[in-house]
């Protein structure tokens, strides 16, 4: 039986998501628990530890990539930045979501490479509906989200997602 094209894009649409949140679940429930429950707070990259390198994430090696503008693998955990929202690269709605979310995509590598930073949890949820680990990333006390916000890369959260198109 054919499906029209939009029900078909849907359905793998969210058998994509279901099979990411089961993915993301039991491959990070280890280094997730210690991010979450041993460490409301975690510096990344402090001067006692080797210098960690951010890239866009390519293949299978996901110990410090950037997905997009508003998520990131770090140590086999994948990090939800909780305080923003980016435009989508993976499956964008209009070719300027894909131009706004690659440019916020590359400056948060920019950010996270500029030296070290903070994980915090997001009070009164520590995971979205995609089983990510939802954490607000700053430095010095300012968040790294919000300077995405102020460059136009990104919304600041507000419980769900607004259209970029």
């Amino acid at each position: 039986m054919a499906y029209p094209h939009d029900l078909r894009l849907l359905v793998r649409k969210k058998r994509r998501q279901r099979n990411r949140a089961i993915l993301a679940m039991i491959s990070g429930l280890a280094s997730a628990a210690a991010l979450a429950v041993n460490a409301p707070t975690m510096t990344l990259a402090a001067p006692h530890m080797t210098s960690v390198k951010f890239e866009k994430c390519t293949g299978g090696h996901r110990t410090a990539c950037v997905i997009d503008g508003d998520t990131l693998w770090i140590g086999g955990t994948k990090i939800r930045i909780a305080d923003i929202d980016a435009p989508e690269i993976s499956e964008p709605k209009c070719a300027s979501e894909l131009a706004l979310g690659n440019r916020a995509t590359e400056r948060l590598i920019e950010l996270l490479n500029q030296g070290p930073f903070e994980l915090q949890a997001w009070p009164g949820r520590d995971k979205d509906r995609y089983g990510r680990t939802l954490r607000s990333l700053t430095r010095h006390g300012h968040s790294l989200g919000d300077i995405l916000v102020s460059e136009g890369l990104a919304r600041t959260w507000a419980g769900r997602r607004e259209p970029w198109c």
